[in-house]
């Protein structure tokens, strides 16, 4: 099955319903949204792309990114969306890795591309070349799929700091879409998903529910989370579905606090992607009243693993509700969740370990990387690299990510990636990368260095050392220079002495 399917079904049960969305401004219907996906289906096919192609879409939030994807999937291929926010180099590496035939961008990020001389083709999407697609004639229908063909490629880093293409088929998005109705919320015609976070990841895939039921899809007319323009098209649109990161929620009650709003107009506020404060979601609670979700997904599993509803993240009535409160909620419908130990055998409930995952929402494997996935998928289960425990009602709470990732607002940051372009620096001998706690972004990312031989600290030539080579998002916030980096008898960095370091310095 292609899951392209339901947008095709939406737009013959309701071609005249409003569609999409720029700002308040109408760009098409459903009838013209399925035409314009099949159009643009139609203009790869005449440039050489086949089913099961990689096609990729580095570009900001915009309608053409919607229409983009659905004419992927129209001709059969699979998208490989990256990350806006993403270095040109760090795109290309992706493109190549993909083997992507075609990347489709936005404004303002396809000299970035060609620069790093992307081995591909690469159209931006408000050129005369791709605009020529919506004169030209549509596919005649969906190309076929069966459930475990490639739909979406997510790329996402590891501990070798090397990124790992996630291999998600229709039958994954299919299962996480219908998990979402059972298990998160329900969605009808007249609502509508506003895309504040990026298209590229859990945004986007959220897409296809509303798709499926034909409700409206926004994109704000800055391209940007910004706390205001949400408030307002939520109160003119109503019945406002928004994916967010906890800093992001933070960030609308602060907000809406100062401009003395209750968020009118917004029904439903999924969080996700990074760790959320009890007391940060009973401020938002309090602000906005019961329009909360959570939910607990990788991309080796996208958006499906354990879901929080809004009862739960407004309940204060239950004995154990903190408790509850602080989880990530119970396995979703087409999940099975268990806590493993060093050799994956299930521990008892309340013993904490390793959070394993098994069911048809978990990928098949990493693309190309068949040393990677076997040491994910062992008999059967997801080994998430997330530690926590289940409690007798079957709420998992997450102790500790054991991979050292840092999520800044909503964003995750692989240390070691960061630590290889700093020791390729000739003022640095070693280098050693932590997350400190943020008040507003969840976590900084911050380096301890060792200098090398008469060299000297200068932050200014580091960050422009980091900014040639990563993502603005993942240059380091603060350089502290250490003698020597504290090692065990095995010479592995110490990180937790490093955060304990960290933690002494915030002390009065």
């Amino acid at each position: 099955m292609n899951t392209a399917h339901w947008l095709e079904r939406s737009a013959g049960k309701t071609p005249e319903a409003p569609a999409i969305f720029l700002g308040d401004t109408l760009v098409a219907d459903y009838a013209a949204f399925h035409r314009k996906a099949g159009q643009v289906a139609a203009w790869l096919s005449a440039r050489g792309i086949q089913p099961g192609d990689r096609v990729a879409v580095f570009a900001k939030n915009a309608p053409d990114y919607l229409i983009a994807l659905y004419g992927i999937w129209y001709a059969g291929a699979a998208a490989v969306p990256i990350n806006a926010k993403l270095h040109g180099c760090e795109a290309a590496w992706i493109v190549g890795d993909a083997g992507v035939k075609l990347t489709l961008t936005s404004a303002g990020l396809t000299e970035a591309l060609q620069a790093a001389q992307a081995p591909c083709d690469v159209v931006e999407m408000q050129s005369g070349a791709y605009r020529a697609a919506f004169e030209g004639p549509a596919i005649a229908a969906v190309t076929p799929q069966n459930p475990g063909d490639l739909a979406w490629l997510f790329y996402t880093s590891g501990t070798t700091g090397k990124p790992k293409g996630v291999m998600i088929t229709h039958r994954m998005l299919s299962i996480m879409t219908l998990a979402y109705l059972a298990d998160v919320d329900a969605v009808t015609a007249d609502h509508a998903t506003l895309y504040a976070a990026p298209m590229s990841h859990a945004a986007g895939l959220y897409m296809l529910v509303h798709v499926m039921m034909g409700a409206r899809h926004i994109c704000p007319g800055s391209g940007q989370f910004e706390p205001g323009e949400i408030f307002d098209l939520a109160r003119w649109a109503g019945r406002v579905h928004l994916f967010a990161a906890p800093t992001m929620v933070k960030r609308l009650t602060v907000a809406g606090k100062a401009a003395g709003t209750r968020g009118e107009g917004l029904r439903t506020i999924v969080y996700a992607g990074g760790p959320m404060y009890n007391a940060d979601i009973i401020e938002a609670v309090d602000q906005f009243g019961p329009i909360f979700a959570q939910i607990y997904g990788q991309g080796e599993c996208p958006m499906a693993i354990t879901a929080l509803s809004r009862l739960d993240v407004a309940d204060r009535s239950h004995p154990r509700w903190r408790l509850r409160l602080g989880s990530v909620g119970r396995a979703q419908a087409g999940s099975v969740v268990q806590i493993g130990d060093a050799e994956g055998n299930v521990l008892p409930v309340g013993e904490a370990g390793e959070i394993m995952v098994r069911g048809d929402a978990v990928m098949p494997g990493y693309w190309r990387n068949e040393a990677a996935t076997a040491k994910t998928l062992v008999n059967g289960w997801l080994m998430t690299g997330d530690v926590g425990h289940l409690d007798e009602d079957g709420y998992l709470t997450l102790q500790d990510r054991s991979k050292d990732m840092i999520i800044s607002g909503g964003s995750n940051i692989y240390p070691r990636e960061v630590e290889e372009v700093l020791v390729q620096h000739p003022s640095l001998q070693e280098v050693s990368v932590v997350g400190r706690e943020n008040a507003e972004w969840g976590e900084d990312v911050v380096a301890f260095v060792v200098l090398a031989d008469g060299a000297e600290l200068h932050p200014d030539d580091l960050e422009a050392h980091c900014l040639e080579h990563i993502a603005r998002f993942k240059r380091p916030k603060a350089y502290y220079a250490l003698p020597e980096l504290p090692k065990n008898n095995y010479g592995k960095v110490l990180k937790t002495e490093l955060r304990e370091r960290l933690m002494d310095m915030r002390e009065p």
